[in-house]
């Protein structure tokens, strides 16, 4: 991928999320819907300093499911690839 994120930031691949049609054939489009996004990350960070300079692990690993808020995180566009960057707290959950 060449991208290596710093910190406590990771870069998520976002998942494709299926359009949802109701009775009567009306589709409600993704932009219509406040829920949280799935995604999966591809690469991490070394994790975030404390105060005294010690590195805290990160708890997520490249290769989790995750989900995160719907505005959560930077978009970026890597070798045609749409990803996002965002910091491990914007995490949500890791769906197993």
């Amino acid at each position: 991928m060449g991208v290596k994120p710093l910190g406590d930031r990771v870069v998520i691949k976002p998942l494709d999320v299926e359009t949802e049609v109701k009775k009567g054939g009306i589709i409600i489009p993704d932009t219509a819907k406040e829920k949280p996004q799935q995604g999966e990350i591809m690469e991490v960070g070394a994790g975030r300093r404390t105060d005294k300079g010690d590195v805290v692990q990160m708890e997520v690993k490249k290769g989790d499911r995750v989900l995160y808020g719907k505005y959560s995180g930077t978009e970026v566009t890597i070798d045609n690839d749409e990803f996002l960057i965002m910091r491990e707290g914007d995490i949500l959950a890791v769906v197993s």
